[in-house]
Order: C-alpha cells, then sequence, then structure tokens
C-alpha cells in the first residue's frame, strides 16, 4: 500500500521511514462532512543518528503546509500507547480502510495492537472525556453570562498604588502554592492515569464533607479552593490583612486570565460551530466526543475492542448537530461516569500491558531499520 507522505524539506528521511501512516478523526470514525479536514497520523522509524547522538533530536514532527498530522518515533508512540493514550490507540486500531501506507514493521505493529490494552483506558479515555466536559462548561458559561469588560483592580478592591509590591505579591503567592502542593500525597510508583483518578476521587469526597451535599454544587469547587489557599496563608503565619490582600490579588488575576481566555476563544471560534452553540447553549462538537470517548472507554473495558469506525456515527452526528440538550448530556455523563469506574473494576483486561514484551517488540523493529 503506498501513499505520497508529506514532509518538512530538513525530514527528508521522514518517506522511506515512515512504517504507519492513517487517516485520524472524523475521517477515520466515520463522522466526517463533506468540509471536514483531513487529519493523519503516523509512525516512524529515525535513522540510528537520531537515536544514538545527542545533536541531532527526534520525537515527532508535524506534517508541513496545509496538512494536518503528526509522525511519531516509535518509541515515543509506543510509550504513549502502553499508557493508552487515546490519540495512539486509535491510530493503531483504525480500520484497514483508514491505512494509507503500511510497511511490514508496521503491519507487525498493528498485529501486536491488542497487547497495549489495559484497564488503564478507565482514566485515559475517561480523562479526555472529562477534559471536553470541562470545555463544554467553561464555554457555556460565556455563553450565558460572557464578560463584558477588562477587569479592574478597583473592582477588586486593590488601588493602583497598591502597599504591595509585585514582588511581594508573587513571593507571597508562590509561598501559597509551594504549602499546598505540600499536601499533595506522594503515590509512589502509579502511573499518572491512576494518581489523576485518585486525586479525582478524593477532589470529589472533600467537596462532599465541605459542603454537605451534592460536589457538582454551584460554587463548590470554588469553596473548596479558597478554603485551601486561605489554610495555608494562616499555617504560613500570615497576617488577616495580608491574606485579605493577596487573596484579592489572587482573584484579580484569575478574572484577568479569564478575561484573556474568553477574547482569544471568540477571536478563533468557527462560524458554523459558533452559531450551533448559541442555538443549543453548549459546544455541541465537544459533546459529540464526549459521548464517543466515554462509549469507547466501555467497550475497551468491557469488551476489550477499540471500535474506531464508530457504529453510532449516526446518532454521534445527530449530537453534533443538537439532538441532545445540555442538560440531557448532563445527566448521561454523570450517569456513564459512575457506571464507568464500576466497569473497570469488573473489567478482564489486565491492569497494565506487558511493557517488557512490548519493548522487546519496539527493539525488534528498531534493528529492522539500522
Amino acid at each position: 500500500m503506498t501513499y505520497k507522505i508529506p514532509y518538512d524539506g530538513n525530514l527528508e528521511w521522514l518517506v522511506g521511514r515512515t512504517i504507519l501512516f492513517t487517516l485520524f478523526g472524523s475521517r477515520a470514525y466515520g463522522t466526517s462532512r463533506p468540509e471536514s479536514d483531513w487529519d493523519y497520523r503516523g509512525v516512524c522509524i529515525p535513522p540510528q543518528l537520531y537515536r544514538d547522538g545527542f545533536l541531532q533530536g527526534f520525537a515527532q514532527a508535524d506534517l508541513p503546509g496545509e496538512e494536518d498530522g503528526t509522525i511519531y518515533d516509535i518509541r515515543k508512540f509506543m510509550k504513549l500507547a502502553a499508557d493508552c493514550n487515546p490519540s495512539i490507540m486509535e491510530v493503531l486500531f483504525v480500520d484497514d480502510e483508514a491505512v494509507l501506507h503500511i510497511t511490514p514493521e508496521g503491519q507487525r505493529l498493528r498485529d501486536s495492537r491488542d497487547m497495549f490494552l489495559s484497564r488503564k483506558a478507565l482514566y485515559t479515555f475517561r480523562g479526555y472525556a472529562m477534559q471536553q466536559l470541562r470545555r463544554i462548561n467553561t464555554h457555556r458559561k460565556w455563553l450565558i453570562d460572557p464578560p463584558d469588560h477588562q477587569p479592574t483592580r478597583e473592582e477588586f478592591n486593590i488601588p493602583d498604588e497598591v502597599a504591595l509590591s509585585n514582588e511581594q505579591v508573587r513571593a507571597a503567592l508562590s509561598m501559597v502554592q509551594k504549602r499546598m502542593d505540600s499536601w499533595e500525597i506522594d503515590f509512589g510508583d502509579l502511573e499518572d492515569a491512576e494518581k489523576i483518578h485518585i486525586q479525582e476521587q478524593m477532589y470529589r469526597f472533600m467537596l462532599e464533607m465541605l459542603v454537605g451535599g451534592d460536589p457538582e454544587a454551584f460554587g463548590a469547587g470554588k469553596l473548596l479552593s479558597d478554603t485551601k489557599f486561605t489554610a495555608a496563608c494562616r499555617m504560613l503565619g500570615f497576617e488577616s490583612n495580608f491574606i485579605e490582600a493577596i487573596f484579592r490579588e489572587k482573584e484579580y488575576r484569575k478574572a484577568l486570565k479569564n478575561w484573556q481566555a474568553f477574547n482569544e476563544w471568540k477571536a478563533n471560534r468557527n462560524e458554523k460551530r459558533a452559531a450551533l452553540e448559541a442555538a443549543h447553549g453548549y459546544d455541541t462538537k465537544h459533546g459529540m466526543h464526549l459521548v464517543r470517548l466515554m462509549r469507547m472507554c466501555r467497550e475497551i473495558l468491557a469488551e476489550g475492542r477499540v471500535l474506531v469506525m464508530r457504529p453510532d456515527a449516526a446518532e454521534l452526528n445527530a449530537i453534533r448537530d443538537g439532538a441532545w440538550s445540555y442538560d440531557k448530556l448532563m445527566s448521561w455523563a454523570k450517569e456513564e461516569d459512575l457506571s464507568l469506574i464500576e466497569v473497570g473494576r469488573t473489567s478482564p483486561l489486565p491492569k497494565q500491558p506487558d511493557r517488557q514484551a512490548l519493548d522487546e517488540i519496539c527493539q525488534e523493529l528498531v534493528a529492522q531499520r539500522r
């Protein structure tokens, strides 16, 4: 199978050393529209000088020009796949029709794809889905109650001529952050994805204890954050007036950052996507991906299958077109999230992939291209 692989002029070797090159995104999921972008992902085995020396380095290369895609060094690719990274797993499991270029080494990699499956999918696919959820809620807040001006120091009761210098504020905030960081638990050798999962569970527990009810209640997260901040200040021996002053400074900087993020989002919005957001009250494309990722997570954990070409493509497109209300999406996501945790506990997949066996395959493939 052949395909003309685009490359930057400095990386001509990519053409001969790319072992796998596939479609990616909506055209691999079966959810594309005529106007959809063409996205690609690939895997290569760099020349030996990129592997043995230190003057030349290579981890990945973005495709040049108007092409949208990335080609990864096989070592980075396999490490991410062993961590069950959703974007990487999709490259291994795309339908054969989405494979544009493959060599014997690439086929060996594809033939070994089931070895990468593990219960880590609970944390990675679910984690990617939660990122979509956070974006939905951030953008929805901007849609419903957009900031209408750049925040001023006066609004936070901080005079222009402050008693605290910028150096004092930075130093104080740094000290407080370090104290709060010191409260984080040392998880030892646990994988990052597992750490995130445990931290999320602890976060929910602390919120429930603090607000005495639903941890998703409006303002609960901010209340917990403010409580930790104030506690750290007091443990550092800061006086009440000083705590109040740096707290106002912190809130002002947070509002300013939100204003800047809002304007960047507003300036770079796709017109059609913005119209859908306005019509349905949330970013329906993020909603579609949230549902897709959570369903893929369930399929992997329960059935050991990675269905990149979506059997529910028609419904996913309907969600993107606004078939699900914001309330329905939030209700479904909350129920599915709790259910996935239970599916993860009972999954027949191993807790971790056999990294030693995968490393041996990586060495074998690299050795074939010396």
